[in-house]
């Protein structure tokens, strides 16, 4: 498994599980005996890239760490229609409470990690590095950029305080691209990169001037980024190339060819279908009422 904060996710998996459950399962308590024990057998009904059988496995555990949960499938492999993810058997009363969490995980997880390997997939053969944004589900973005890598991409920052990255706005606040860099450059430590968004050649040739780390081109045609490409390979070759604005899987690879470093993908996580995943129960022991 690919590194994850569990102690983290725990806890968020208690405030979810609050949520949902709230003071109550009324329709469990009110109609499965106390005593009933079942298997859940949980099954994909469409293909892609399994992602978050840990989190699920973490959920059931939240919920009664008496349950028992087998994987039946490796996380990040690619999974056809029908294929048994997982079982969990216990308590029915327990896989029932946990069932919705454990599965709208897993599959806004899948989806992610299914979209992220259809990106890469369009890049095979090329070095350009796939990157996902900060636009996230709030409360979910540790999750989320984990689906990324689950499905062959890589991370952008994390959040607003490991990397300086100057966007328009900032430009405007600040009175301009040199004045937003010199005032970073002042504050931050050495260790800090600085990325500059540019629209245009002026842009560009200013971050070039003010000395930028990071050079996102954001909404050039394919031919004006080969150029801004190439006017920064030659001038500062050190500095990292990223590509950026209304990327999809047929348009990436052209956006790679213009010689880009990096190509930062939005809708990675902000526009992803859910994987449809669901779970069915064999009753093993007892009667429900």
């Amino acid at each position: 498994m690919l590194d994850l904060n569990m102690e983290l996710i725990r806890k968020n998996i208690r405030l979810w599980l609050e949520e949902d459950i709230g003071t109550g399962d009324v329709t469990t308590l009110t109609t499965i005996p106390l005593e009933h024990e079942s298997k859940g057998i949980i099954h994909v009904k469409e293909d892609g890239i399994l992602c978050g059988l840990p989190i699920a496995k973490e959920v059931f555990n939240v919920v009664d760490p008496t349950l028992r949960f087998e994987t039946k499938a490796v996380e990040g492999s690619s999974v056809k229609k029908g294929t048994v993810l997982a079982e969990v058997e216990g308590k029915t009363r327990s896989i029932l409470l946990g069932e919705r969490l454990s599965l709208n995980l897993m599959q806004r997880l899948s989806g992610i990690a299914t979209k992220t390997y259809e990106f890469v997939e369009a890049l095979e053969g090329l070095p350009t590095r796939l990157v996902d944004t900060r636009k996230t589900t709030p409360g979910h973005r540790l999750l989320e950029k984990y689906a990324v890598r689950v499905g062959g991409g890589h991370n952008h920052r994390f959040g607003l305080y490991d990397a300086v990255m100057i966007k328009d706005n900032h430009i405007k606040g600040s009175g301009g691209i040199t004045q937003a860099i010199q005032a970073a450059r002042m504050q931050i430590p050495h260790t800090m990169k600085i990325e500059v968004e540019v629209e245009n050649f002026d842009q560009l040739h200013e971050a070039l001037a003010a000395s930028a780390d990071i050079i996102m081109l954001d909404n050039m045609v394919p031919e004006k980024m080969k150029e801004a490409v190439s006017i920064i390979k030659t001038k500062a070759p050190h500095i990292v190339v990223e590509g950026s604005g209304s990327v999809t899987p047929q348009t990436i690879k052209r956006m790679a060819e213009t010689g880009v470093d990096v190509i930062s993908v939005g809708r990675l996580t902000y526009s992803v279908t859910a994987l449809d995943i669901s779970l069915d129960l064999n009753e093993r022991k007892g009667t429900a009422l």
